[in-house]
């Protein structure tokens, strides 16, 4: 029995297909076939083609080998890098320095 199919957001659509030819171009400039990438990282062929489609059914793992194999690995480390949006929600959620109550030296004099 299968897992129903989940319908992406148009711009993930995009996104991954987008990452899909990014990949195959990588690959045809280093003039690797489909066959040769799906053996050195240790897949089929239609899962190569899957990957290259922009399908984000292939495993997390299976980019990470695409990825060596392409010499690419280093661009793992930018994934989710720059985090706005978090550092943002966490700033707001800090609480505030609260001014002292107590009267100063020089509201005495």
């Amino acid at each position: 029995m299968s897992r129903p199919a989940r319908t992406l957001f148009p711009k993930t659509q995009r996104q991954a297909g987008a990452l899909g030819e990014r990949l195959k171009a990588a690959r045809l400039r280093r003039r690797m076939s489909a066959a040769d990438m799906a053996a050195r990282a240790l897949v089929s062929r239609p899962t190569i083609r899957r990957l290259e489609a922009g399908a984000l059914t292939v495993s997390a793992a299976v980019l990470v080998r695409v990825l060596e194999v392409l010499a690419l690995e280093d661009d793992i480390d930018r994934i989710a890098e720059q985090d706005d949006l978090g550092h943002r929600l966490v700033d707001a959620r800090s609480p505030r320095p609260h001014r002292s109550s107590t009267k100063s030296l020089a509201d005495e004099l």
